[in-house]
């Protein structure tokens, strides 16, 4: 169990567990994800953390198959600008490793944005908490269960 898990089931929120052996000499963690799954890239979102120029952090979630618009992130959270958070203080506000950050069950609660392209999958898989394990779930019950915003942050 994770922290993630352990959040959804104790809400009694709707999710499938999915879990893969992990190659650690996989060049990206979630389009490997989504290969051993035979998930398409677009349904299988990773967990970045960003930084303001504020020094807040941010979670975005976004599709793996594109990358994350710092500048729309900024934006969305009100902020001049963001820069990707160095993975050091990624770890240490959410209690998960790089490759493995789950958007749920983050030690730090930060305020979080997923990009819409996700509202338009009936479900969608993210870090279960550990490289090698997913969760699916609707983008609005990963919504209610960060308290996240929905923005256009996703590019390519």
């Amino acid at each position: 169990m994770t922290p993630a898990i352990d959040l959804l089931k104790k809400a009694g929120a709707e999710h499938r567990v999915h879990s893969y052996q992990h190659d650690p000499k996989a060049p990206s963690y979630g389009m490997e994800a989504a290969e051993k799954l035979g998930l398409p890239p677009e349904r299988v979102f990773k967990t970045l953390l960003a930084v303001t120029e504020r020094g807040e952090l941010l979670v975005a979630v976004v599709p793996v198959a594109g990358n994350l618009d710092l500048k729309a992130l900024a934006q969305a959270a009100g902020a001049k600008k963001a820069e990707m958070a160095d993975p050091a203080a990624a770890q240490r506000a959410t209690g998960y490793l790089v490759g493995g950050i789950s958007p749920l069950g983050q030690k730090k609660r930060l305020r979080t944005f997923i990009d819409q392209s996700a509202r338009q999958h009936a479900s969608i898989h993210v870090s279960g908490g550990r490289r090698g394990l997913e969760l699916e779930l609707s983008a609005e019950t990963l919504a209610k269960h960060t308290q996240a915003c929905f923005a256009a942050i996703g590019k390519g």
